[in-house]
């Protein structure tokens, strides 16, 4: 079947698959690239589960979600995976977050073999006890790595003080001690599981004949580990409560770094409400009262209290959701004191009429334009798919968010009982 928007003039080819695995292509007619993605429903939150296989209910080592990632590199017979898309001519890679796992590549030639590439490999899972022991020494460093960023510090310090249970508050590679009791069982367990093809999407975008590339994805994906369903993920116990209102830490740093957290209560989560149309006022909110051109940013930079600009952005899925504002300030109390006070502002008076509307038409402006960049499709429809939400009604969400909407919003979310203080000082 099609999916179709025509104000935009696009249209997506969905076919689910004999094994239940969803593939979407998208034609893009006169553009060079074409891009693919293959991803699964699994990232580093995805700690407890039942096996759908043995119905053991399971609960993994952090970080195993991105461990995965890595060996999936690594084919039988020492095949590397990276050297045969370079002799096809394309560009591949792969990333891990806290809700998918995602494989993909981009090419200009040699398509159809490298797509055929892209999914064998990921089909083809190879563990064992000498290869998942080297990689740990490997992941370890990489751990310790983001452990010494300051900026990576800081943003996760805002999670761990914001939530009490939930697992997004654990690195996305996990610890060094979890890492190391990783074994090769614990891979295949949770590659059995989360690569079932019905927790598995491909995406594909540009020039490419629809029928032919439908021929090579059935004849190369593999019925492996096939089951009817979701998988059945454990949620965590998490309460409304942060978990404390302040983490502060030293670094060798010279400027002081800060990130305000606003979690969102699990009862808002909850709600009958679609999740796009909030992710759509919650954008338009952060623009309007954070980034650069608002009244904050311009007061705080021309104080010299920021250098940049603030680093605003709302993060969700199904089961949490949360504002984060950071920046660098050789005044941290003082500037976050003047966001407090402008967001009571706002709860008070709401937002400028002239404003809404001017950011509401930059929105649809840049909604359009995103569709000439083909990785960001491929990478925003598939994230959209495992949240249950359609990109193609982003539009529709935009027009009918209203200035009440808006105001509503602001007053509901940005309740400072749910308001946390990351901050990273220099070393004395």
């Amino acid at each position: 079947m099609y999916l179709e928007n025509k104000l935009l003039n696009e249209k997506i080819y969905n076919e689910k698959l004999h094994n239940n695995m969803q593939v979407f292509i998208m034609p893009k007619k006169g553009f060079s690239k074409k891009y693919a993605i293959f991803a699964t429903n699994f990232g580093s939150n995805d700690l407890e589960y039942i096996n759908p296989h043995t119905k053991k209910h399971m609960r993994v080592n952090d970080g195993i979600a991105h461990f995965l990632e890595h060996k999936m590199f690594e084919m039988p017979n020492d095949t590397d995976v990276f050297e045969e898309f370079a002799r096809l001519g394309a560009s591949p890679n792969a990333y891990t977050n806290f809700n998918i796992t995602a494989y993909y590549f981009s090419a200009t030639k040699n398509f159809e073999p490298s797509l055929k590439h892209l999914i064998n490999y990921v089909q083809t899972p190879h563990f064992t006890d000498e290869n998942v022991e080297k990689e740990k020494g490997i992941i370890a460093q990489e751990i310790k790595m983001y452990d010494d960023d300051p900026n990576w510090r800081v943003f996760f310090n805002s999670l761990k003080a914001m939530y009490k249970e939930h697992p997004n508050s654990i690195d996305i590679a996990g610890t060094v001690d979890s890492i190391y009791k990783i074994t090769k069982e614990e891979l295949y367990d949770c590659y059995s599981t989360f690569y079932s093809p019905s927790n598995m999407a491909l995406f594909i975008v540009g020039d490419v004949d629809i029928d032919s590339t439908m021929n090579i994805i059935k004849s190369t994906v593999q019925d492996t580990n096939m089951f009817e369903g979701d998988v059945q993920k454990i949620p965590a116990n998490e309460t409304d409560d942060i978990r404390q209102k302040e983490i502060v830490q030293e670094f060798e740093i010279s400027t002081p770094i800060f990130c305000i957290g606003y979690k969102e209560k699990i009862s808002s989560l909850n709600e009958k409400y679609p999740r796009l149309k909030k992710e759509i006022e919650m954008d338009i909110i952060n623009q309007i009262i954070f980034k650069k051109g608002s009244k904050l940013h311009d007061k705080l930079y021309n104080s010299s209290l920021i250098f940049t600009q603030l680093d605003v952005s709302y993060t969700s899925f199904k089961d949490y959701g949360y504002v984060s504002i950071e920046s660098e300030s050789n005044d941290v109390a003082k500037t976050k004191n003047i966001i407090l006070e402008e967001i009571e502002k706002f709860k008070k008076q709401g937002v400028n009429k002239d404003e809404f509307n001017r950011i509401k038409k930059q929105k649809i402006g840049n909604f359009i334009k995103s569709f000439d960049s083909l990785d960001n499709i491929s990478n925003n429809y598939l994230m959209m798919y495992f949240k249950g939400c359609d990109i193609f009604e982003y539009y529709d969400y935009l027009e009918q968010i209203t200035i009440q909407d808006i105001n509503k919003r602001i007053l509901s979310f940005f309740d400072e009982k749910q308001m946390v203080i990351s901050i990273i000082n220099p070393k004395k």
